[in-house]
């Protein structure tokens, strides 16, 4: 099993098709969700699955949690989106990575996030911190 990060191609055909919304205040919601080391995610994943998510645990709950989306943008000839930081309070998780998906439009994946090892919170907050929202570092970049 291995998790490599990646923006999903799926993802990247369905932005040609209008597929989603990433508009803050009338937008799709964006859910990101957390996996084990046993898990698959790749550029080829095509959706949410609950196959090698992390257990429920402290205000972590099967299929993660929403995506504050922050309106895209651009930074040069580069567009953007980013998203806001997110935590999980209580939380006893060892996660090895993330998919971020489209929970409004079923399920569908957007990119794999990829830790470079198992990260763990025992009892404790488990944050995602996303990079800095610019032309060489969002999460998210059309060049």
């Amino acid at each position: 099993m291995s998790i490599t990060q990646a923006v999903c191609t799926s993802f990247k055909q369905e932005l040609l098709v209008g597929t989603h919304n990433f508009t803050a205040t009338s937008g799709d919601t964006f859910k990101v969700a957390l996996y084990t080391s046993s898990a698959t995610l790749n550029a080829t994943t095509t959706a949410f699955s609950t196959t090698n998510e992390v257990s429920n645990s402290g205000t972590y709950s099967s299929g993660g949690g929403t995506l504050t989306s922050v309106t895209p943008t651009t930074s040069g000839t580069t567009a953007l989106c980013d998203f806001a930081d997110i935590s999980f309070t209580s939380a006893t998780i060892t996660a090895r990575g993330a998919l971020i998906y489209n929970s409004s439009d079923s399920d569908k994946a957007v990119a794999v996030l990829d830790f470079g090892g198992d990260k763990t919170s025992t009892s404790g907050t488990f944050t995602i911190q996303f990079p800095t929202a610019d032309a060489s570092n969002a999460i998210l970049r059309l060049a």
